[in-house]
């Protein structure tokens, strides 16, 4: 019996093919890496949600700032997020085991900060933004309550200039 030609050509070609992938996963198992190769730490999912304390809204565009540091202090960079239309501001490279501050500023209300040891692979920071404080003083005592002033740019209160003097008659000048 005789095989066709085409057809032995064909069964090589699929036998060819089927070979294909175990090459390329061989390949795969001896990946080297450089001598001072270091692989990745193992990173966070961190989720801050930004709401108004007066009545729980979320904040539109706030500036999320996160700080991150070693526990020994070695500083290892700050990424800035924006609040999305829920509130959210979402950040999946801080390292595990890494301290973060998180720094809120959002228009109109007082800026937020806090220290966060961020250590498990999911965390989810709920934020109240609070109508503006005064300012913390070292030379006043300080109250906590919220300021006098109203937001913005604001001119000094200043006394009112009393009336120019008029100018002596020349009947009652002194001789």
């Amino acid at each position: 019996m005789k095989v066709p030609r085409l057809r032995i050509a064909f069964i090589a070609a699929v036998a060819v093919l089927a070979a294909i992938p175990l090459s390329v996963s061989a390949q795969d198992e001896h990946v080297r890496h450089g001598r001072k190769y270091k692989p990745l730490p193992e990173t966070s999912h961190i989720q801050v949600v930004v709401t108004k304390k007066s009545n729980g809204k979320p904040i539109l565009n706030a500036g999320v700032v996160f700080v991150a540091s070693t526990k020994e202090g070695k500083n290892l960079g700050s990424y800035e997020v924006k609040s999305g239309l829920e509130g959210k501001a979402v950040i999946d490279i801080i390292p595990r085991g890494s301290i973060v501050r998180v720094q809120v500023i959002a228009n109109g209300f007082a800026t937020f900060a806090q220290d966060y040891t961020v250590d498990e692979p999911s965390r989810e920071i709920a934020v109240e933004m609070q109508s503006p404080r005064e300012q913390v003083s070292a030379y006043e005592k300080n109250s906590g309550e919220e300021s006098s002033r109203q937001p913005g740019v604001q001119e000094p209160v200043r006394p009112p200039t009393p009336p120019p003097a008029t100018p002596a008659s020349p009947e009652t000048a002194p001789k």
